[in-house]
């Protein structure tokens, strides 16, 4: 008999999700009681504040809290039983990821980068930035521009790797932070942080370069996980 497939690795938040759903059990919270503050909950459980908000939006999709903003997270009536699903990749570890492989392509890119490949990334602002000006999300032109910049490292594996990881933003668990999280406001402060970054490959600077992309990513973690 060919041997059993081996069970998928849990993620981190789906792991703290479980752990948070036994504390509530174990100190008798009832329905519609509020937890303790994120600060609290991150002591007792012995888990980092991001990871402790990613199994918080997973039980906030799955129906096991409520969270409300400006007031606190509730426990709703029907804490579920069933562990939660796989939404996704974590958010904190994605960018993390994303921050090692794009920070190493763009230094590539400034090598390799044509007066076209400019242009098109160019373009890809000029659209984000109409579209935000619109109050339409720019994440198509988003993708397009750091799908861009990882071709542009002349490596076909790394810009494969990339369009991977930025569709994680698809993701259930990516996608309900995005849209508690992403408004005009947010999207014009990453228009001027891709404005950065061409200004860096503009200039031949793979260090600038460097340095723009993975202070754009880090920020642009810190805007879905501390909304």
């Amino acid at each position: 008999m060919p041997a059993p497939a081996p069970a998928p690795e849990r993620r981190l938040y789906q792991v703290t999700a479980d752990r948070l759903r036994h504390y509530i059990r174990q100190h008798a919270i009832e329905p519609g009681a509020r937890l303790p503050p994120e600060r609290d909950l991150a002591q007792q459980l012995g888990v980092s504040r991001p990871s402790l908000r990613e199994a918080l939006i997973a039980l906030e999709i799955e129906g096991s809290v409520e969270v409300r903003m400006g007031s606190g997270i509730y426990v709703c009536e029907r804490l579920l039983v069933a562990r939660p699903a796989n939404l996704g990749e974590s958010p904190s570890e994605l960018m993390k990821a994303r921050a090692v492989i794009e920070g190493e392509c763009i230094v590539l890119a400034c090598l390799h980068a044509t007066k076209a490949d400019l242009k098109y990334l160019r373009n890809c602002i000029d659209a984000m930035r109409a579209g935000v000006e619109q109050g339409i999300p720019a994440l198509d032109d988003d993708r397009k521009f750091h799908y861009r910049l990882a071709r542009m490292s002349g490596n076909s594996t790394l810009a494969r790797i990339v369009g991977t990881l930025f569709d994680e933003r698809y993701s259930p668990l990516l996608a309900h932070i995005s849209e508690h999280s992403e408004n005009r406001g947010t999207w014009a402060e990453a228009v001027q942080e891709h404005e950065l970054i061409l200004q860096a490959l503009e200039q031949r600077d793979p260090i600038a370069a460097q340095t723009a992309m993975r202070r754009h990513i880090q920020l642009a973690e810190g805007r879905w996980l501390d909304s």
